[in-house]
């Protein structure tokens, strides 16, 4: 069974850190790209970032460069987005989401090209 499980959410200071866990519970993505994207209220969503199926390149949207990091480790079927010194506008639901096929070296940044989703956790940053 395909899913993927968010977890780490929650209330965060402007400034502090916080680390997010997507869990592949099926193993099903071991082998493929996997990413992060977000949904403010009122906003469409958005790519956060993303890393290949080896976790040896990654992809970030420009509001997040420097501040967070995306990693995985295959044998815990985990991917990881640590958030540092997040800011107020960081304030959304963050969505794991991972692609159908396998082995690809390029890293989308649309989430059109995206087939699977969890089904989020909130992250409030609070100033």
């Amino acid at each position: 069974q395909v899913q993927l499980v968010e977890s780490g959410g929650g209330l965060v200071q402007a400034g502090g850190s916080l680390r997010l866990t997507c869990t592949d519970s099926g193993r099903t993505f071991t082998r493929s790209v996997m990413g992060w994207f977000r949904q403010a209220p009122g906003k469409e969503r958005e790519f956060v970032a993303a890393v290949t199926w080896t976790g040896g390149s990654t992809n970030y949207a420009d509001s997040v460069k420097g501040r967070f990091t995306i990693s995985r480790d295959n044998f815990q079927n985990t991917v990881y987005l640590q958030m540092n010194n997040p800011r107020v506008e960081d304030t959304a639901v963050y969505y794991c989401a991972a692609q159908g096929r396998r082995y690809s070296t390029v890293i989308p940044a649309t989430s059109a090209d995206y087939d699977y989703w969890g089904q989020g956790t909130q992250v409030t940053v609070s100033s």
